[in-house]
């Protein structure tokens, strides 16, 4: 045993004594180690990060979704048809009828139209997935309203591709909450968000028994959802950081699937009878972002030598190897106009040459805020020690997901390094945010990631729009591969890879959906031997 593997037992073992003791999972529960510390609410007006979105789908019903065999298809889920107008602005769902809230509750039309105006009044981050069809807190009474117990109406403020539209309304920002219980729990007319970021009002498949940040995550089933009840009663979720930690716990059977393996675990683990580990490629990416705001960062030749500080094939053959592939341009793989370009290697020399064109010959002085768990550390260190050889000096500020992503909301940053996923299956979800900004000011309605980074872009935002109504599908991939040359060659995103989630499961555990992004991740067919 060589000095580093002594280190690495040794540290397992010490993240291990601090962690809650565990007795064998019951049978009746799943209970999973995952790296959830990026939840900020459980407000699915809110929700805008990978774990909450994974929560979400469990809580929450969509008034339709997508087939998990062929993401290009809309299925129904509490809207069990739907119609679309001649002049394709009017959008008219008939709610399927017997669903009901975990209250008690029915659920109703009146509870779907409440749901969606009052993610558009409230102006969270994802908000903008509906704004984007012209709604506002001022017209989306009118807009967006129930005719009757069993039917809804919504108006666009424009013909757009109806698939286009109803995409949309796969996302978490479009699921349906019990009107009647938020309005119950209502102060100051916040439409119950303070009550709902710690609570649920939901008719999904589990329940919210408790949320501890950074902790625990606990579901009970719903006995009587209108799909059938889950074959586990209860799902816990344990926020464990260390992947070394994650990995002793799944071998001793104190969890039944582990999420934040590192890839030389699960080399380890794939000769085991006792486990199966899965591959679930996601449309989920790794990017870096730097802040317009900072003058040095602003300079078109700053952001052009960033391309040449990433060692994507060497992070790719270690760090991320087998759990993502290098990807660089802000579209996944297997969307409608993905690019599989990779025209950016690491070269330092022509960094520096960019650099010092930029009138920095010996580099300066960022910082970058990382998320204190791995890979995001494995990955920020990394390019901390890449960027060195051009001068470039990042001072790394760890800290938990939520503290993170709330300074990122804020464009508090220098560089952040985060991850993306997909809202909905059509390319429009990842133009939107990396290459639209409506309103770059402060108070901007639109929180897209160009707006995070207060990259002023009026003219690609144009293009976006004109994508969006495109009815040729050619023309719309043309466009579609013009945003995604800007993007990757000339803006404040460097994008380096495209996720695989690697779950790896008991033997005894069968039934999980791992699905495309992470909000097609469902527990609900989940069962143990």
């Amino acid at each position: 045993m060589n000095k580093f593997t002594r280190s690495l037992i040794g540290a397992a073992f010490v993240a291990l004594a601090a962690t809650p003791a565990f007795a064998e999972t019951p049978k009746d529960s799943l209970v999973m180690a995952w790296q959830f510390d990026d939840i900020i609410s459980l407000d699915p007006a809110e929700i805008f990060e990978v774990s909450g979105a994974e929560y979400g789908a469990q809580v929450y019903d969509r008034l339709i979704g997508i087939d998990l065999k062929d993401t290009s298809k809309i299925v129904p889920a509490v809207a069990e048809s739907w119609t679309v107008s001649e002049d394709g602005k009017t959008y008219t769902f008939k709610i399927r009828d017997g669903v009901k809230f975990h209250s008690g509750n029915p659920l109703t039309a009146e509870d779907a139209a409440f749901s969606l105006q009052r993610a558009v009044k409230l102006n969270k981050s994802p908000a903008f997935i509906l704004t984007q069809f012209g709604f506002t807190k001022d017209n989306v009474d009118q807009k967006i309203k129930a005719a009757d117990a069993r039917t809804l109406v919504m108006e666009t403020d424009q013909a757009y591709a109806p698939t286009f539209v109803l995409n949309c309304l796969t996302a978490d920002v479009a699921s349906v909450v019990d009107a009647k219980l938020l309005k119950q729990n209502e102060k100051d007319g916040d439409f119950g968000y303070s009550w709902l970021k710690t609570n649920s009002a939901g008719s999904g498949a589990f329940k919210l028994r408790q949320w501890k940040a950074n902790e625990s995550l606990t579901l009970d089933a719903n006995p009587a959802y209108w799909q059938g009840a889950p074959e586990m009663k209860r799902v816990i979720l344990r926020h464990i950081a260390e992947p070394a930690t994650q990995r002793l716990l799944l071998e001793k059977g104190d969890v039944d699937v582990a999420r934040n393996l590192k890839p030389e675990q699960l080399d380890a683990l794939r000769s085991s009878k006792d486990v199966r580990i899965v591959e679930a490629p996601k449309g989920t990416l790794w990017y870096i972002s730097l802040n317009q705001k900072n003058p040095i960062l602003a300079k078109p030749e700053v952001r052009q030598a960033f391309r040449y500080l990433v060692d994507y094939d060497a992070m790719g053959r270690t760090i991320m190897n087998g759990i993502a592939t290098i990807h660089q341009s802000f579209l996944p793989k297997g969307f409608l106009g993905s690019l599989d370009d990779k025209p950016f290697k690491y070269d330092p020399a022509k960094a520096r040459e960019l650099l010092t064109a930029a009138g920095y010959p010996d580099g300066f002085t960022v910082t970058m805020d990382v998320r204190n768990v791995t890979p995001w550390t494995d990955l920020a260190q990394t390019i901390q020690a890449s960027a060195a050889a051009a001068g470039v000096k990042i001072e790394l500020l760890p800290m938990d997901g939520k503290q993170a992503l709330t300074k990122y909301r804020s464009r508090n940053q220098d560089i952040y390094i985060g991850q993306w996923g997909a809202d909905y299956q059509d390319p429009h979800t990842n133009a939107e945010t990396f290459a639209s900004n409506p309103d770059n000011a402060d108070n901007g309605p639109s929180k897209t990631l160009a707006w995070r980074n207060s990259w002023d872009i009026p003219e690609l935002t144009q293009k976006t729009k004109a994508a969006v109504v495109e009815r040729d599908a050619d023309k719309r991939v043309e466009i579609y591969h013009e945003l995604q040359k800007v993007v990757m060659t000339d803006s404040p995103f460097v994008v380096m890879f495209q996720q695989v989630e690697v779950p790896v499961e008991r033997a005894s555990v069968k039934g999980l959906i791992w699905g495309p992004s992470f909000d097609n991740n469902l527990y609900r067919l989940a069962s143990k031997k």
